[in-house]
C-alpha cells in the first residue's frame, strides 16, 4: 500500500511543504491544471509537477485526473481525434514515471453536493448531499446552482449538452466507454500505466443523465469490457458508499486485484439518498472503514491510497473537502489501520 495526498498545484492553499510533514505521505496526486479537457499536456508542464513534488522529497506517480471530454462520452464526430490526444497524454505521463491515471466517465457533472458547509455539533463542517434539494433545481431552465458547478458551464452550454445527452442511453454510454478503452488500454499497457476509473458520485442518475459506474454488477461489466490488468478501478468508498446497497467490504475483496487507486473516506447516511461526510474512522459514520482496509489487505491490494474529502476543522479555510488538517488525520488513521492489519496477519 502506498499512501498519497491530493494536491492541486501552485494555487492550492495547502503547500507541498505542509504535505511533506505528514509522516506517512510519500507521493502527491496531482495533474496539469491549465490545459482544457481534450488538450495534450506538454512534457514541460508534466515535469514541472514532478519537479515541484521532488523538491519536497515527494513522488508523483498518480495523476488525478486526465479529464475525458464530453465529446468522447457522447461518441461525437470529434471523439477519435480527442481519444488520440488522450492516448498521447498517457504516453507522456508514462515517460515521466506516472504509474496510475484516475479518470471518470460521468456525463456533464462530476461529483455533486447540495451543501458545502454542513455544520456538525462539534463546530466542524463538511460536504453534504440531499436528493430533494438537487432535484428541486432545473438545469434546463437555468436554475441550477449546485456547489462547484454553477460556474462550470454557461447556461447555453449546459442546456446544449443536456439536449445532446437526451439521446444517450446507458447502453450508448457503455458503448462509447468501450470504444475509449479499446483505444487507450493498449497504449497504457505499453506505457506502464494503470488506468483507474472513478465511480459516479453519487452512484445514480441525475437530471435524466445516464450513470453506469455505480455498483458491483456494473463494476464487473466494466472490467470485462477490456479484460486487462491495466483496465482497473479507483475504489472510492464515499462515492460507492452513498448507496447503502453497495457492500463495500465484499467489493473490496472481490476487486482488490483490479483496484489501482483507493479513495478512502467515511459518510453518514441521514435519509434516503441523503448523507454528509464525516471524519475517516469507522465509528464516525456508516461505512466500515476497518473492514474495507482489511479486505483490501487480505486480498493482495498493493496500489495507491489517499485520504479522501476532509471536514473543515480548527477554523481552516480553503478548498472545500481538500483542506490539510482532517485529511492529514485521515492519512494517519488509515496508515495505522494498515500497519496493525499487516502485523496481525504476520503474527
Amino acid at each position: 500500500m502506498k499512501m498519497t495526498f491530493r494536491h492541486y498545484g501552485v494555487g492550492d492553499p495547502v503547500t507541498l511543504e505542509q504535505v511533506s510533514q505528514i509522516p506517512v505521505i510519500r507521493s502527491v496526486v496531482s495533474a496539469v491544471y491549465d490545459v482544457p479537457a481534450g488538450g495534450v499536456w506538454s512534457r514541460e508542464s508534466i515535469a514541472a509537477v514532478k519537479d515541484a513534488a521532488a523538491a519536497h522529497n515527494l513522488g508523483f506517480e498518480v495523476v488525478e485526473s486526465v479529464p475525458v471530454p464530453e465529446e468522447i462520452k457522447l461518441g461525437g464526430k470529434d471523439a477519435p481525434a480527442l481519444i488520440d490526444n488522450y492516448c498521447e497524454n498517457v504516453r507522456r505521463l508514462g515517460e515521466a514515471g506516472v504509474k496510475c491515471i484516475c479518470y471518470n466517465f460521468m456525463p456533464v457533472f462530476d461529483w455533486l453536493r447540495s451543501e458545502m458547509e454542513h455544520p456538525a455539533p462539534d463546530g466542524s463542517n463538511s460536504l453534504a448531499y440531499d436528493e430533494q434539494t438537487v432535484l428541486s433545481m432545473n438545469p434546463q431552465g437555468g436554475s441550477l446552482s449546485l456547489p462547484g458547478w454553477d460556474e462550470s458551464y454557461t447556461k447555453d452550454q449546459l442546456c446544449g449538452l443536456l439536449k445532446r445527452y437526451e439521446s444517450v442511453t446507458e447502453e450508448t454510454l457503455w458503448g462509447n466507454l468501450q470504444t475509449f478503452l479499446e483505444a487507450v488500454i493498449p497504449v497504457a499497457k505499453a506505457a506502464g500505466v494503470n488506468m483507474a476509473i472513478h465511480p459516479d458520485d453519487p452512484p445514480w442518475g441525475i437530471f435524466g443523465l445516464p450513470r453506469i459506474i455505480t455498483d458491483r454488477k456494473n463494476l464487473r461489466r466494466f472490467l470485462k469490457l477490456v479484460d486487462e490488468t491495466e483496465n482497473g478501478l479507483t475504489f472510492c468508498t464515499g462515492s460507492l458508499g452513498a448507496n447503502p446497497e453497495n457492500d463495500l467490504v465484499a467489493m473490496s475483496a472481490e476487486f482488490a486485484d483490479r483496484i489501482h487507486f483507493a479513495h478512502i473516506r467515511n459518510i453518514l447516511w441521514t435519509g434516503e439518498r441523503q448523507f454528509h461526510e464525516v471524519a475517516h474512522p469507522t465509528e464516525c459514520g456508516s461505512l466500515n472503514i476497518y473492514g474495507i482496509m482489511k479486505a483490501l489487505h487480505d486480498n493482495g491490494f498493493d496500489g495507491y491510497i489517499r485520504p479522501d474529502h476532509g471536514r473543515r476543522i480548527w477554523g481552516e479555510k480553503g478548498r472545500y473537502g481538500y483542506g490539510l488538517y482532517d485529511r492529514a488525520l485521515g492519512a494517519m488513521y488509515l496508515s495505522g489501520l494498515w500497519e496493525a492489519i499487516d502485523k496481525d496477519s504476520r503474527a
